[in-house]
């Protein structure tokens, strides 16, 4: 202000005036600024409702853009019948595909939905945890009356993946994408096990589907040992008990599990839920077992519902192959099941082919253990069956044509033990108890193409094999294992260690058409030298197993010179140079080349001999020895 200093009355006045002056024009502009304002903001949620209205209409024109283009797209012009035709190719190919193609659209559901064989192969890994309603699901859209086939394996807990991709997880079901699938670690070369999962209905008739990636969970698929062709590739040992295994429908990601509370009342109440699990799945199951044409279930130790399994009992007129298999034993009473019927029971299963059963109750009379072609037994170790009762289980089967049985406790025979002839057994298995060679002592195989023994070393077992060769006419046995084993160290009886029993591999020299060897806990250098080339000071005059492509040792310890004589075997089989050895073992020359070479915990070869073996052998294994070595009963340290 334009004022003198000091203020006077006059000027004072005139200040007092210019401040109310000014007073009354900032509250004006003020108020023009307010309203400014709250035009534009008119104005802007003017637009904002316009521009939603837009993008409302948008999104309407494009689902009916997409539904447009959809109905224009060549395959809406495929005729339903040819859809249902590639629907079962899909099926043929993979399993679980049903749950996929119903959630592809609309017109696909309807199609998939009326296609019940396309629900008829039952595949699930799942837990206790989940629901027993997913099979309830699986069964009612497979009809009334398609075969089932179904396999199923309950898991006691979920593994590190499984707990990692629940953490955090609602309470819907997923459905899950394979990628890149890896093999089962229990079946070497053998894809995994996998699940698809039900999808989780949306209300008013609706399905909502959530994809996520997932890592493949390895679970129990045992490896059939008793398979026939012996000349094929040797497999690491696993820990699983042997079984026939069916790899190709499982090559999908397991089913993922419900969120586990882990505190309040939902915990407990879902902990009761799952105690129920068996007897809700069995239920459903067991309601449909005249429709069963192949079953198996598997579980990995005994579950909280497993007296379920109680009630598979009735006709099963269509079932060809079943199959009840636990991994850990467990204390199980007198079941009144099928595979423990009484000798007179009368149920028809006429069809039955293939019976396993490992670690679950069974009776040795059963009308089940009759007429088959695969039989696979594995006992509890409280049941203690006579060794001429095990033999009748063998004699009611006389058209069998692979035979795996492990028998932990069996007892010393009341009756003899008569011979049995098994004219199309082509793979024998035989485990546990140091009795079961009086066993091996009574059978005729004339047809046989893989022995396999794993049982606990008493006395040398090679007379008992030269003994069973002679008797059945001299097989040309292609495959032979002994105390191979099926788990990272061989198994030990009460009494008696587990190791290969051999005193003496003159025996190989019978075995012109072995062609996959593999020997577990013996010596190394006498089998190496046994296979190396013919050395007339100790009486040999031609190639032992001259047709022996794979060779698998585990256990087998050396002494001194191991390593070199087995350098020198390789090299005398395998004699460097492309075309040595190709085809001149039929004509008395230099035997067939090994092509597969396996050596688990038997010495430490080195960098340098592997890379050695590894240019004259095609496949190498090795894997070095641990500091503490089980040599039988004793442990060298």
């Amino acid at each position: 202000l334009d004022l003198p200093e000091p203020p006077t009355q006059a000027t004072l006045a005139l200040a007092r005036a210019q401040l109310a002056t000014l007073t009354s024009a900032s509250k004006a502009l003020e108020q023009k600024l307010v309203d400014a304002r709250d035009a534009l903001a008119r104005i802007v949620d003017e637009r904002q409702a316009a521009i939603r209205d837009m993008e409302r209409e948008l999104a309407l024109l494009d689902d009916s853009l997409a539904l447009a283009r959809a109905y224009v797209s060549p395959i809406k012009r495929l005729p339903h019948e040819l859809l249902r035709h590639v629907f079962v190719f899909v099926f043929e190919d993979c399993a679980w595909s049903a749950w996929v193609l119903a959630a592809v659209c609309t017109l696909w559901r309807k199609v998939a939905l009326a296609m019940p064989v396309i629900w008829s192969k039952i595949r699930l890994v799942t837990t206790q945890a989940s629901s027993a309603e997913t099979i309830r699901l699986w069964l009612e859209r497979s009809g009334r009356s398609v075969p089932l086939d179904i396999e199923i394996i309950l898991k006691s807990s979920p593994g590190p993946v499984h707990a990692a991709l629940l953490d955090g997880l609602s309470r819907r079901r997923y459905l899950s994408v394979p990628q890149g699938v890896a093999g089962d670690p229990w079946v070497p070369g053998a894809p995994g096990w996998a699940t698809p999962p039900p999808l989780a209905h949306g209300g008013a008739g609706g399905m909502h589907l959530q994809l996520t990636v997932q890592v493949p969970v390895p679970v129990m698929v045992p490896a059939n040992d008793g398979g026939g062709g012996g000349a094929a590739g040797l497999h690491p040992p696993t820990d699983a008990p042997h079984t026939h295994g069916h790899g190709h429908e499982w090559e999908v990601p397991p089913l993922l599990q419900q969120q586990q509370q882990r505190n309040g009342p939902l915990s407990q109440q879902r902990l009761r839920k799952n105690m129920h699990w068996g007897h809700i799945a069995f239920y459903y199951l067991v309601d449909q077992m005249h429709r069963w044409e192949r079953f198996v279930f598997r579980f990995d130790k005994q579950f909280a519902s497993f007296g379920a399994l109680k009630s598979i009992e009735g006709d099963a007129p269509l079932l060809r192959e079943f199959e009840i298999s636990s991994t850990d034993p467990a204390f199980y009473g007198d079941w009144k099941w099928l595979p423990s019927a009484p000798v007179n029971a009368h149920y028809d299963i006429g069809n039955l082919r293939t019976l396993t059963l490992q670690h679950v109750p069974f009776k040795w009379s059963s009308p089940m253990l009759r007429n088959l072609r695969h039989l696979n037994l594995r006992s509890l170790p409280t049941v203690h069956i006579a060794v001429d009762r095990i033999l009748h289980i063998v004699a009611a089967n006389p058209q069998l044509e692979t035979l795996a049985m492990h028998f932990t406790s069996p007892n010393q025979q009341v009756l003899p033990l008569a011979p049995v002839t098994l004219p199309q057994l082509r793979s024998l298995t035989l485990g546990g108890h140091y009795l079961l060679a009086n066993l091996l002592e009574s059978l005729l195989l004339p047809a046989l193409d893989a022995l396999i023994l794993d049982i606990e070393a008493r006395d040398p077992i090679e007379d008992a094999v030269s003994a069973l060769l002679a008797r059945s006419g001299t097989p040309p046995l292609t495959r032979l294992s002994l105390s191979y084993g099926t788990g990272s160290a061989s198994h030990t009886g009460f009494y008696w260690g587990s190791a290969a029993g051999v005193a003496s591999w003159h025996f190989l020299t019978e075995l012109d058409h072995l062609a996959a060897l593999q020997v577990g806990s013996a010596p190394l250098e006498p089998l190496i030298a046994a296979l190396s080339a013919p050395d007339e000071e100790n009486g040999q005059d031609r190639w032992v197993c001259p047709r022996l492509t794979g060779l698998a040792m585990r256990g087998c310890h050396a002494h001194g010179d191991g390593v070199a004589k087995l350098v020198q075997m390789v090299d005398a089989r395998n004699p460097d140079g492309a075309g040595a050895g190709a085809g001149g073992a039929a004509g008395g020359g230099l035997p067939v080349r090994l092509r597969h070479l396996e050596l688990y915990d038997c010495t430490a070869l080195g960098p340098d001999v592997t890379k050695w073996l590894k240019t004259r052998i095609a496949e190498v294994v090795c894997t070095e020895p641990s500091f503490e070595r089980y040599v039988g009963r004793l442990v060298l340290v």
